[in-house]
């Protein structure tokens, strides 16, 4: 059991019940209501997919102090995209072109993924969520795509996605659940250059960038540099919500 201001909450699973997948979120300005002032947000075309895909979706902020208590009570971890990662995290200078950058998340959704590897709780990062996987476990980025010559666009504008095809491994758990070719939405000016140990690449756009990772040990931890969420194909978020009911459901028998 938990405490939460005057309410209690147990953090006991139950089999049940719809796995719970911790979501991470940006913190920006925004507007509601009479409000305009600093908030934790995140586009609903995340938390449907999730909830359609038979999760029930808890928004994790970018806490600087007990972010990984959190996953106590998850089943599930999905790092979302967003703002370029601080180079200084893999200790390189930033390029012109990178950033803005966000610390605080930054350092929260490292935390968050270590912790969650260590503790065998599913892990899927989209598009910079692929990035702070490799990063938090010790890979490096390529900071800026449009310099490498052979490079397709891969971020047509601000706001504006490519059409990319991505061929898997079909040995790989992403290429089983996906097919050999997937066509995809991409929106990133970076991407994963020096892998962690631990991941491999199983997934590369049709200009060879890496566009998929996931751990080369069988561990439930994905990466993919595309953003599923703004496609109709959900299969991706269906076989993610099923591995975390996986664990729902083997937590659940060891607790009773």
């Amino acid at each position: 059991m938990v405490c939460c201001g005057t309410f209690w909450y147990d953090l006991e699973r139950s089999d049940m019940g719809r796995p719970i997948i911790g979501l991470t979120t940006y913190r920006e300005t925004a507007q509601w209501g009479v409000w305009d002032r600093l908030a934790d947000i995140q586009s609903t075309l995340y938390t449907d997919a999730i909830a359609a895909s038979g999760g029930a979706v808890v928004l994790i902020p970018p806490a600087a102090v007990g972010v990984v208590d959190v996953l106590r009570a998850l089943d599930g971890l999905l790092i979302s995209g967003g703002a370029d990662v601080d180079p200084g995290t893999y200790d390189a200078s930033p390029h012109p072109a990178a950033g803005p950058f966000r610390a605080d998340r930054d350092t929260a959704e490292m935390a968050l993924v270590r912790a969650a590897v260590k503790q065998g709780v599913p892990v899927l990062g989209i598009c910079r969520g692929m990035q702070v996987l490799n990063v938090a476990l010790g890979g490096d980025l390529m900071q800026h795509l449009p310099e490498l010559p052979g490079t397709l666009r891969h971020q047509e504008s601000p706001g504006v996605f490519s059409t990319r095809r991505v061929s898997l491994d079909g040995e790989s758990w992403l290429g089983r659940t996906l097919g050999a070719e997937v066509p995809t939405a991409c929106h990133h000016h970076q991407a994963v250059d020096n892998l962690a140990p631990g991941l491999r690449i199983v997934g590369r756009a049709d200009d060879g960038t890496p566009e998929a990772v996931e751990s080369d040990d069988g561990a439930p931890v994905f990466g993919v540099q595309w953003h599923p969420e703004q496609l109709d194909d959900q299969r991706l978020f269906v076989a993610f919500v099923g591995l975390a009911a996986q664990r729902n459901a083997t937590v659940a028998a060891l607790q009773h």
